[in-house]
């Protein structure tokens, strides 16, 4: 039986069950797939992944074939930089970062995936790497301290976050002023039928959970952000074994007249050099601590 869309807090457990499930598979498993869980016969999952082989600090064994887009293509990273990847998986962008930081840098990745942490940090002492950390939490109420980031990178996960405004708020607070993010995600082109759009396995799946590009666009804006653009975008087609899955032949035949689409774009974004008023209105005042109590990160 379907599951339909469901409070935020049920979202992100269905998210943690399929990433824990992803964590343990090997990357063969979950490349015929968005998010990974196997293939989009079975898991309702979509093709997004890019292929990182010939980048500079790839590690093989971090590379799960989660994301959609290169976001430190467009980072700007420089040496002895600090960077945050959101949701770091098992680490596959916190180690491309860390071979622009180079040793004086520093390179933390969080994700709120207990498995995913295990498994960076073990590929991580594998590779050596004294500059970088994995912490457990998750993008609303970030384990990172305000103004820390020279950088923050994300691939393939904000459209996972269900309050995507209180997500784009914490990337703004850890960012240092006038530094900026890059990000890769999945975002539609017109509408999605409602029967895909509310589907919980499609929101695991980088679907449901996706915004329409000028109201994403918008949310980072608000935050913000200045300088805001789309540097990289490619279609990124629902397979159809979803569509014949959950749409009626004539729905089917009216979504693909419709012309609207599903995109991956890679999008990038300053913090103002003066932007204390703005992150002073954007949290109330529990949220404007630099990190969930005992977390040890200050």
């Amino acid at each position: 039986m379907e599951r339909t869309m469901q409070s935020p807090e049920e979202l992100k457990s269905i998210v943690r069950e399929k990433y824990s499930e992803i964590a343990d598979q090997p990357r063969e498993q979950n490349a015929g797939s968005c998010c990974g869980v196997g293939s989009c016969c079975q898991d309702e999952t979509t093709v997004f992944s890019v292929d990182y082989g010939n980048l500079a600090g790839y590690a093989k064994d971090a590379d799960l074939g989660l994301g959609c887009g290169i976001p430190t293509e467009f980072a700007k990273i420089r040496g002895g930089d600090t960077v945050v990847d959101l949701g770091s998986g098992a680490g596959n962008d916190v180690f491309v970062a860390r071979s622009f930081t180079g040793d004086k840098g520093r390179v933390i990745g969080v994700d709120m995936t207990a498995a995913m942490i295990t498994k960076a940090r073990a590929n991580n002492s594998r590779l050596g790497y004294t500059n970088v950390e994995f912490r457990l939490g998750e993008i609303e109420n970030l384990p990172v301290g305000d103004n820390t980031a020279d950088v923050v990178l994300s691939n393939c996960v904000l459209n996972l976050v269900p309050d995507k405004k209180k997500a784009f708020a914490e990337v703004f607070r850890i960012l240092k002023p006038g530094s900026h993010f890059s990000i890769s995600d999945i975002v539609i082109r017109g509408t999605l039928p409602p029967e895909i759009r509310n589907a919980a396995e499609l929101y695991a799946g980088c679907v449901a959970g996706a915004i329409e590009t000028e109201a994403y666009l918008a949310l980072i804006r608000d935050a913000g952000f200045m300088d805001v653009e789309v540097v990289r975008e490619r279609e990124a087609p629902l397979p159809p074994a979803i569509i014949e899955k959950y749409l009626t032949p004539a729905q089917r035949a009216e979504y693909n007249n419709s012309g609207s689409s599903m995109v991956s774009v890679t999008v990038y974004g300053k913090k103002p050099e003066s932007s204390g008023a703005i992150f002073e209105s954007s949290l109330s005042a529990p949220e404007k601590r630099c990190c969930p109590p005992g977390s040890g990160c200050c």
